[in-house]
């Protein structure tokens, strides 16, 4: 009798993909079952719980359970929940500018550059403005790289400058003229209140105050940054986690090849 409840069970299983349709999925199709955390100024202890139910249910959240709570001092606490999400999206809506690009691996840039740049790139990065975390633009330009793909000064045909952190947007666009760069590579990791989004945007006014904007092929990246969101502020692209040196070389050379 159990196992006829539950084939029954099983059966009543919604696995319909609905993509007009799309919720979070937890065990099963539809289910709706998100993990969420956050930080509340308040104790530990019965109530902050039940206050971390009540803020997740009026985030839409159903029968919505604190897996986990901890303090972090007398009058700040951590809380994991789970619970699932009412809401839904219509995936066929979603448009993004992702940028498509036909990635190179390094050895295929090198030989694009030799028949078809026939001159070395120059490209200058940095973690700009008060921004003194370097482990993005690092991963791109070092020579030993990050996961495998080795960075831009690794590359013959390109004249890497890595110009480390906190690196005021002034003399970053000095430093290209200078070197007369082809390309310039921005790095943002800290992105509290969207000080990363007045960073940016200073850096362009200042190329275009200088008439120096159209001179450079420049490039945000970031854990944050999005293509869209680089296209939005005035950037020729932009390139946040999951992207190498091979995916920025790429880009560049291809530009370059088109001025």
């Amino acid at each position: 009798m159990s196992g006829k409840a539950l084939s029954t069970s099983s059966q009543e299983l919604d696995k319909t993909l609905d993509l007009t349709n799309i919720k979070p999925y937890g065990d099963t199709m539809n289910d709706g079952k998100v993990q969420l955390s956050f930080t509340l100024p308040i104790p530990n202890n019965e109530k902050g719980v039940e206050t971390a139910i009540q803020l997740a249910k009026k985030m839409g959240l159903a029968d919505a359970a604190v897996a986990y709570s901890e303090s972090l001092d007398k009058e700040f606490s951590f809380y994991v929940l789970y619970g699932s999400s009412s809401y839904s999206i219509n995936y066929n809506e979603i448009t993004v500018e992702a940028l498509e690009i036909d990635t190179m691996d390094m050895h295929q840039c090198e030989d694009y550059i030799a028949k078809n740049i026939k001159k070395e790139i120059v490209i200058v990065g940095a973690s700009t403005g008060t921004d003194a975390h370097t482990v993005g633009i690092d991963a791109i330009m070092n020579m030993k790289g990050y996961a495998g793909h080795y960075g831009l000064e690794r590359y013959k045909g390109i004249e890497a400058y890595n110009l480390g952190s906190q690196v005021p947007n002034e003399e970053f666009i000095q430093k290209a003229v200078e070197l007369n760069a082809d390309a310039l590579l921005v790095s943002q990791t800290v992105t509290q209140k969207d000080v990363h989004i007045a960073n940016l945007t200073n850096l362009i006014e200042l190329l275009e105050a200088e008439g120096l904007r159209e001179r450079f092929i420049i490039i945000a990246g970031g854990p944050r940054i999005t293509n869209e969101l680089a296209k939005e502020l005035g950037y020729d692209a932009g390139f946040g986690s999951g992207k190498f040196a091979d995916d920025v070389a790429t880009f560049i050379i291809k530009k370059v090849e088109e001025q």
